[in-house]
């Protein structure tokens, strides 16, 4: 399905984007952050393939769930708040020394970014991912100069899949609910586009949890946005 068939034919106005996982795939300076906190406390490594199923609700989950060694940390029982203090001090350091250094764009991006500019859509980014690391890795990929808005994980009291982040990237951007798109790659993505009313594009090559994202409500489903033109 061609993109403007959700807007009669027309490109959407507005659109925002996730980062991890939709637009750059972060997931191996990710892991060797997430690898790094766990050695110094004394941890096994997970790697690269167990962090990718972990990623997409903000890096203090990602931490929950490695500290936990599983994506239900919820059901731990064994949360002490000193060791997850001091996780994450050693994950932001880590994270903060390799943002960028690893990560790739998935293919397509530019190419959508570039016809979606050329449509007149504003653009923004929408990410759980705390605001010292997104500006960083959008520069260093070479995608800041495409995006007006950048809300992150910490930009507001709440993160997705709660609809005010989104809604508080379309007002700074000037747009409108009725000719807005959310693209994500995971299962929070498309709940904070359901619960802001927007219709939503999911990709199939990001993080969602490990699992599939077809089937979970997403209005069009794409292996590459380059399929959306």
């Amino acid at each position: 399905m061609k993109l403007t068939e959700l807007f009669s034919g027309q490109w959407p106005g507005t659109i925002l984007f996730d980062l991890d996982g939709t637009l750059v795939d972060s997931a191996p300076d990710l892991a060797v952050a997430t690898d790094t906190m766990l050695q110094a406390l004394g941890k096994a490594s997970a790697g690269e393939a167990q962090v990718r199923t972990w990623v997409g609700n903000g890096a203090a989950v990602l931490v929950r769930r490695a500290l936990a060694g599983r994506h239900d940390y919820e059901d731990d029982g064994q949360h002490d708040e000193t060791v997850f203090e001091r996780a994450m001090a050693l994950f932001l350091e880590a994270y903060h020394s390799v943002n960028g250094h690893h990560a790739t764009l998935f293919e397509g991006i530019e190419t959508f970014l570039q016809a979606a500019h050329s449509q007149g859509c504003k653009l923004g980014v929408v990410t759980n991912k705390p605001a010292a690391f997104t500006d960083d890795l959008l520069e260093r990929m070479g995608l800041a100069h495409w995006f007006d808005i950048t809300v992150s994980g910490d930009t507001l009291p709440v993160k997705k899949p709660a609809p005010e982040p989104l809604f508080h990237a379309l007002d700074a951007l000037g747009g409108c609910r009725e000719d807005a798109l959310m693209v994500g790659d995971s299962i929070t993505d498309i709940s904070a586009a359901k619960n802001a009313g927007l219709p939503v594009v999911a990709v199939r090559y990001g993080y969602n949890h490990g699992g599939p994202v077809d089937g979970l409500g997403a209005e069009i489903v794409v292996d590459s946005l380059t399929e959306l033109l």
